[in-house]
């Protein structure tokens, strides 16, 4: 099993969360919404691939999905329509957050939506929202080798650390209580 990259610091681990996300220079939000552009042309099926990397690396997750969570094979769950839907809705998200990174309290509510969602009606445990970061920046860095650098793969980092930041402050809003004390 791959370990995800570090994209909520070494805190959040701990159960301490940092007073704010590292915010974006300009030439970073650049730099997202450039490579960006090379991914959303090919949402779905980029989303796919992360799901079903995340959803066979880290099998624990397929718990929270009744449609899906009996899937062993890769190929059965690439045909799944439920997958690809909640892969167009994952990228989506990610495509509502790019396109506001201009506007961080827009960003915030986005996410902030996600993680009540996920924290209320889900009951995921936030953990899997940084592996899950993690997933898509290792998918996104080997499906587009040439514009994921490792410049660009440190920018990428900083931002999904800012998605796994504000996802687990609206949990924390919710007052989520953590189920188990190990995710995977």
């Amino acid at each position: 099993m791959e370990s995800p990259r570090d994209v909520g610091g070494e805190t959040m681990e701990h159960g301490e969360r940092p007073e704010r996300a590292e915010p974006l220079t300009d030439a970073e939000r650049e730099i997202i919404q450039n490579t960006w552009v090379h991914v959303y042309e090919n949402c779905e099926d980029v989303g796919v691939s992360v799901l079903i990397r995340f959803f066979v690396n880290f099998p624990s997750a397929k718990q929270y999905f009744s449609q899906f969570q009996d899937m062993d094979d890769p190929e059965e769950m690439e045909r799944s329509v439920q997958l690809r839907h909640h892969a167009r809705q994952v990228m989506g998200a990610i495509n509502k957050v790019v396109e506001n990174l201009h506007d961080p309290e827009k960003m915030s509510s986005v996410l902030a939506l996600v993680g009540k969602a996920h924290a209320v009606k889900h009951k995921v445990e936030p953990m899997y929202f940084k592996i899950l970061c993690g997933v898509m920046l290792e998918v996104f860095s080997e499906d587009f080798p040439e514009f994921f650098t490792a410049e660009v793969q440190m920018v990428w980092t900083k931002l999904m650390g800012a998605v796994y930041w504000h996802v687990t402050g609206a949990y924390t809003e919710v007052g989520w209580v953590q189920l188990s004390s190990s995710a995977v």
